[in-house]
Formats: C-alpha cells, sequence, structure tokens
C-alpha cells in the first residue's frame, strides 16, 4: 500500500527520469542540444553475463527458436 509521501516520491521521480535520454541516462535538454555535438565521449565494456546470454540465444535462434515472447536469464556458475 501506498502513503501519499511514496506517491509524491514516485512522481517526482517520474518528473526528473522524463527529462533523461532513456539509453545513456544523460539530460535530453543537454544532450539533443546542437551546441553539444561533440561534448560526450564514451566507454565500452563488456558484460560477460550478457555476453552470456546472447550467445544463448544466438544459439536457440540457430536451431530454429523462435525469438517473439522469449525472456532471457543469467546465472553465474557455480565454481
Amino acid at each position: 500500500m501506498w502513503l501519499p509521501e511514496d506517491r509524491w516520491w514516485a512522481m517526482a521521480l517520474m518528473e526528473a527520469e522524463s527529462g533523461l535520454c532513456g539509453d545513456c541516462g544523460h539530460p535530453l535538454a543537454e544532450s539533443t542540444h546542437a551546441d553539444n555535438e561533440y561534448a560526450y565521449d564514451a566507454s565500452i565494456s563488456k558484460c560477460h553475463g550478457c555476453l552470456a546470454g546472447a550467445r544463448r540465444v544466438a544459439t536457440f535462434q540457430e536451431d530454429g527458436g523462435k525469438t517473439e515472447g522469449l525472456k532471457v536469464s543469467v546465472f553465474r556458475r557455480e565454481s
């Protein structure tokens, strides 16, 4: 059950997040402004958990599996 204060905080979070890019998380007012075309940089990292999931999906597709509605659960192998 949500108290009035809980609802207020949830609405405040929605308001704050509405101005952010859903991919990079930067403020859209800044990140979409033409003057900032070269103001950002990026780094690349590889998540080995996501890689395992992508490999599993690729194998599933190669075996003829359909991906519509497919959910992938990634778990760490026990040592």
